[in-house]
């Protein structure tokens, strides 16, 4: 799969708005989208991305990709557990810009690469840029957003470092936390990508609690 559109490298303070785990991107949920919630924001027959943030564990929300189907329920196409937010007292503040996990809504998905370089400090390897959001209480913006792992630009793992996290390595489940980024680990990422480049690359991303 080549790159379909080119994200321009943004700085690093940019990529960490979004969401580096350790810094500032339960039971299983259902295999399908919450009873109750509109799950329609792509055309028919396309593909979508829906973020079902769980209340009780952030850490253990799912991420589908998902196909509308016209006058019937949509196909859950693939599902992983994903996590946004820092996993602290505000990391259920949608408004929390680096703390809080990311804001209910549509977004637009605005390109995706297996090669993302942020700089240093930022979100490298396979990444999914989303739009920007302003929160609920229609001031504070959320930006550099992208759904994404911890890796190197070429999606190998960094190092081990003793004492310390790399956050170009996924080490456990505390590399679910972001700062308001969908984190997924690197092999669900990389499954992501692949179901994508074969069912079809959403053009959106719906995100509901």
């Amino acid at each position: 799969m080549g790159i379909r559109q080119r994200i321009v490298p943004l700085t690093a303070a940019l990529a960490l708005t979004g969401g580096l785990a350790a810094t500032e991107a339960a039971p299983a949920l259902a295999a399908h989208p919450a009873s109750g919630q509109s799950a329609r924001p792509a055309a028919a027959g396309g593909t979508y991305l829906y973020f079902n943030k769980n209340q009780s564990n952030p850490g253990n929300s799912r991420l589908y990709l998902m196909k509308s189907v016209p006058n019937a329920k949509d196909k859950v196409l693939a599902k992983y557990r994903a996590g946004s937010g820092n996993g602290g007292r505000n990391g259920k503040n949608e408004c929390a810009r680096l703390q809080g996990w990311l804001s209910n809504g549509s977004y637009r998905v605005l390109a995706h690469t297996k090669r993302h370089n942020g700089g240093d400090g930022g979100i490298h390897g396979y990444a999914i840029h989303v739009e920007d959001k302003v929160c609920k209480n229609g001031r504070t913006p959320r930006t550099g957003l992208f759904v994404h792992s911890e890796m190197n630009v070429n999606g190998t793992q960094g190092a081990r470092q003793p004492g310390r996290d790399n956050p170009y390595r996924w080490d456990g489940v505390r590399d679910y936390y972001s700062l308001g980024c969908i984190k997924l680990t690197p092999a669900h990422i990389k499954s992501l990508f692949s179901k994508a480049d074969h069912y079809g690359w959403p053009k959106r991303l719906k995100v509901v609690s």
